[in-house]
């Protein structure tokens, strides 16, 4: 899947976006503005893919496009092809953060950066992620800039790099991108403090937030980074908070196959109850988010229960956006269908292939855990494991 995923984003000039933007190229850039996230999910794959299975050729590969990734970055850090090519144009950062995605985007990236440090030793990468979140820090903070990402995932890709580099700088921006949702002072769509609504989760205070609204892959993006900040300072009130929206999926808003996000109109979740078979819409992306959420939730507290849901949804939602082959997708994961549902080589907003490409590989870290002398066996695997506990290495 990753050598063919990579192909596509050749293909589809997702890759030729960045040797623009680094000037190894000509033309203007192609495609989506967020786009560069798909080739920063796969980079996170092939790094996991490493791990199990060490390629020279792609890891050749890999090394060559973090060169260019690097090419691509401006002086102060900035990353992003959308408006690096074919020239840079620094008058329009940052003035379209609810839609054109620019932190999501780096986000992703921080989470391959810390993937290839972690399975390479290699800091190159790392480095390159570096930049960009300290101009993020500079940019956005209470004496700055003070709107909340549009798509939720920086969140997680800073807790990621804080893990990695021990810099609590970073940690801090996460916990400040969250607690800037449903706080902007100003009417949003359905008359709160948020200019994004219910649709990106902005309609009130992350902390005071209780059900599982809006656009589900970023709402579960979003609980994912709350419940990384809840572990790493012990805030109570963001432990508060998803304890009780994970309740209302988990007994409202759940496919049998654990699935999320009844609605294909806003790709989000429906009321209390609402799941229905034929119209649902169950994106694989949504599934991806909610496993890696139930993760969290269960490194934070060590309970099966979310285990239980994140390996439901790994085997029956999420499974089923690819296929055996590993060169087809589903987007939408419908429970019924009269034969109008194929999965397709690729799609336009091609979120859910990468997020395969990534996800897959990285099913051996959720495999595992241990805490002080406890092991936790998670999921039956064919494996091969060594653990080190105090006094013990088990194997």
């Amino acid at each position: 899947t990753i050598p063919y995923a990579f192909k596509q984003c050749e293909e589809t000039s997702r890759i030729s976006n960045f040797e623009k933007a680094a000037g190894l190229k000509e033309g203007k850039h192609e495609g989506a503005s967020f786009d560069d996230s798909d080739v920063y999910k796969i980079m996170e794959g092939a790094a996991y893919a490493l791990q199990v299975h060490p390629d020279a050729k792609m890891r050749e590969y890999l090394d060559r496009l973090i060169r260019v990734v690097g090419a691509a970055q401006w002086e102060d850090g900035y990353l992003f092809t959308h408006y690096s090519a074919p020239q840079r144009q620094p008058d329009k950062l940052w003035t379209n953060i609810a839609w054109v995605h620019e932190q999501y985007c780096v986000g992703h990236m921080y989470e391959a950066a810390v993937a290839h440090y972690e399975v390479t030793g290699d800091k190159t990468f790392l480095d390159i992620a570096k930049k960009n979140a300290d101009l993020i820090c500079r940019v956005f903070n209470p004496q700055g800039r003070t709107d909340p990402p549009g798509h939720q995932e920086i969140e997680i890709g800073l807790c990621k790099l804080y893990r990695a580099t021990g810099d609590e700088k970073y940690l801090d921006q996460a916990k400040f991108f969250l607690d800037q949702r449903g706080r902007l002072g100003r009417r949003g769509p359905d008359g709160h403090g948020g200019l994004y609504g219910t649709y990106g989760q902005d309609h009130i205070p992350v902390v005071k937030q209780t059900e599982a609204v809006g656009h589900s892959v970023r709402a579960a993006y979003q609980y994912t980074g709350m419940a990384d900040v809840a572990a790493l300072t012990g805030n109570m009130d963001y432990v508060n908070a998803i304890d009780t929206i994970w309740n209302d999926v988990v007994s409202k808003k759940l496919y049998i196959t654990g699935g999320i996000g009844a609605a294909g109109g806003h790709e989000g979740f429906g009321g209390p109850y609402e799941l229905p078979n034929m119209t649902a819409y169950c994106e694989t992306c949504a599934s991806i988010a909610n496993i890696l959420w139930n993760h969290r939730m269960f490194l934070m507290r060590g309970d099966a229960k979310y285990i239980d849901v994140l390996e439901r949804t790994m085997y029956n939602a999420a499974l089923s956006g690819i296929s055996l082959e590993g060169d087809r997708f589903f987007y939408p994961n419908v429970l019924q269908s009269i034969g109008q549902h194929q999965r397709s080589p690729w799609f336009g907003c091609a979120c859910c292939p990468s997020n395969v490409a990534r996800f897959i590989p990285s099913i051996p870290g959720f495999a595992y855990a241990a805490k002080a002398e406890d092991v936790y066996v998670n999921l039956f695997l064919g494996s091969d494991v060594t653990l080190d506990t105090p006094g013990t290495r088990l194997r």
